[in-house]
């Protein structure tokens, strides 16, 4: 009776507004305690550590509390096709803003590859002074730390490796994906169900991969953090693209638990196409980091 009387509501709104939330102002007093945690731990005070942890707890508490409200506004009929074509509109401008960070950390690769370290091997009018006065003797070569091997000597991660395996895995989970969704659309559960689970599972594996990766890169080839400006830009690109698997798996995990639930069907699941979008724009960045930092 609820959910038809809300059903009835939205029908006749042209726009669901919801009531106050005291959401945002909990998550910003959670992400200041994170920030001022963090900005304390990285000046060596003994609590910052666990002033960050206890921001970053009460940020995802809050965020976990945030998007229950948003699911059973949605599961009680509150949404209509307006507020569906809003949810779109804001998801694509939320991917479009993460292409525009990757764009910035790509920029920083290609302009120290294409630009930086050939003008201090003294490459073009403004390598002359670099060069002759500054950097005497310096080889322009990539990969490279840079003047004066900062951080010392390293060798790099074979690209035919883990990387490769890497690949395989997220575009493998990409298809995955793809055989869950269409399974929603044919409202066929178990398949559903059985898909996204295994495109979690390759999602796990992928994360488990790199971390490998990166014990490999440190303890055998001495390439850690450090070693230059090559160090830098490949644990930032690869780092970074980690932390959005991380953050791709959980949405994955709350949708299949919402898919578990019932919560979607064949013609109204956005909360499942935008986990999607998010998933096959991860993959998307893969196959440039693979070609840019381990292939190229």
């Amino acid at each position: 009776m609820a959910q038809a009387q809300a059903q009835h509501t939205s029908e006749q709104q042209p726009y669901f507004v919801p009531t106050h939330s005291k959401w945002p102002l909990f998550a910003s007093v959670a992400l200041f305690i994170a920030m001022f945690g963090l900005a304390s731990w990285f000046n060596d005070v003994s609590w910052g550590p666990t002033v960050f942890g206890i921001g970053v707890a009460g940020l995802a508490l809050v965020l976990m509390k945030w998007f229950a409200d948003v699911i059973l506004e949605s599961v009680s009929g509150y949404y209509n096709k307006q507020v569906d074509t809003s949810f779109r509109m804001g998801m694509i401008w939320f991917i479009f803003s993460e292409i525009m960070l990757f764009a910035a950390f790509f920029g920083a690769l290609f302009y120290t590859r294409m630009l930086s370290v050939p003008w201090l091997g003294g490459e073009g009018v403004k390598g002359v002074a670099t060069n002759d006065f500054l950097w005497q003797g310096f080889s322009s070569s990539w990969p490279s730390a840079g003047p004066m091997e900062v951080g010392g000597g390293f060798e790099l991660v074979s690209a035919w490796g883990l990387p490769l395996l890497n690949t395989l895995i997220l575009l493998t989970s990409g298809v995955t994906l793809t055989i869950a969704h269409h399974a929603l659309k044919a409202e066929n559960r178990r398949q559903l169900l059985i898909w996204l689970g295994v495109t979690i599972i390759l999602g796990a594996i992928f994360l488990v991969s790199q971390a490998m990766e990166y014990v490999h890169a440190y303890r055998d080839l001495n390439l850690t953090m450090g070693s230059g400006i090559y160090g830098s830009t490949f644990y930032m690109l690869t780092g970074i693209h980690g932390v959005h698997v991380t953050l791709g798996a959980i949405i994955l995990a709350v949708v299949w638990w919402r898919c578990f639930k019932g919560h979607f069907t064949g013609e109204n699941h956005f909360a499942f196409e935008a986990a999607a979008w998010y998933w096959h724009f991860v993959d998307v960045v893969w196959l440039a980091l693979f070609l840019f930092v381990y292939v190229v």
